[in-house]
């Protein structure tokens, strides 16, 4: 999975090789990321997280990939949180800090909101902006989590939809390379054919059909959270809305982090 540019406005997108990230743009990028989940190993207030999902580790990734892209600009598509409600006050103070550390670097951050982020606005540093939970439409690219409807405008207006939520993986053999159980995170692509233009006089519906030539499914960034593995079972039954409303309506693909074409996807959903 290669950059490319978004129709009509010409705006360069593309993953971050080796890293569950999307860089959008090309002067002051801003850098995608979904399903931080933070507080996902949590099991008491002096329990310490496996390092790979502490959130100033993750901070630090973040941060890292901002370096690489060289930008500013990080913009979260929902599941910042792993507990729904009640949230820990440890894992309330492990949001905080997490933000923290990322706005101490200058770095501006912003929220679309997950199934997960309940109560969210309320634990975060002045300066994090929170969008609302219909999403996000930026230029044309249409930011959501996929547990819901995005809002009327993007599905109208997008010519790109970037989701989170599925926590796409591959099963491939085991070996040392990869990990022990052979499942992998990757992107899913999916290539949309235009949408049907309604009839006059035809009556409107809450939800249009997406317009959206291109959706872009993003790894869930922390690396404790569980793959689904798509090329050998249906998605779970709490992901299923966004594969039936979205992701069936082209052909869909699926790509490892360093760019290999794992081929097309079916979804096995009755």
């Amino acid at each position: 999975m290669t950059g490319t540019t978004l129709p009509a406005k010409g705006i360069r997108w593309g993953p971050i090789r080796g890293t569950p990230l999307l860089r959008v743009g090309s002067r002051d990028p801003t850098l995608v990321a979904a399903d931080i989940h933070i507080g996902l190993s949590w099991t008491s207030p002096r329990g310490a997280n496996p390092p790979q999902g502490d959130p100033l580790e993750l901070a630090e990734r973040l941060l890292h990939g901002l370096a690489e892209s060289r930008g500013s600009a990080l913009l979260i598509v929902g599941d910042v949180k792993d507990p729904i409600a009640p949230t820990p006050w440890f894992v309330r103070r492990q949001v905080r800090e997490f933000f923290q550390r990322l706005l101490d670097e200058g770095i501006r951050v912003e929220v679309v909101p997950g199934n997960h982020d309940a109560g969210l606005s309320r634990m975060v540093p002045e300066g994090v902006v929170i969008h609302p939970l219909s999403g996000l439409l930026r230029g044309t690219v249409g930011y959501f989590h996929g547990h819901a409807w995005p809002s009327r405008e993007i599905l109208e207006r997008a010519s790109v939809l970037v989701t989170g939520h599925l926590h796409p993986g591959f099963r491939l053999a085991p070996s040392e390379a990869r990990s022990r159980t052979g499942k992998e995170p990757c992107w899913i692509r999916v290539r949309c054919p235009p949408a049907a233009t309604p009839p006059k006089g035809a009556r409107r519906i809450r939800h249009p059909p997406p317009r959206a030539r291109e959706i872009v499914v993003l790894p869930a960034f922390n690396p404790l959270c569980a793959g689904e593995a798509l090329n050998r079972e249906a998605p779970h039954r709490g992901r299923r809305f966004l594969v039936r409303h979205f992701l069936s309506r082209g052909e869909a693909r699926a790509y490892l982090l360093d760019g290999t074409d794992l081929g097309p996807l079916t979804w096995g959903l009755a």
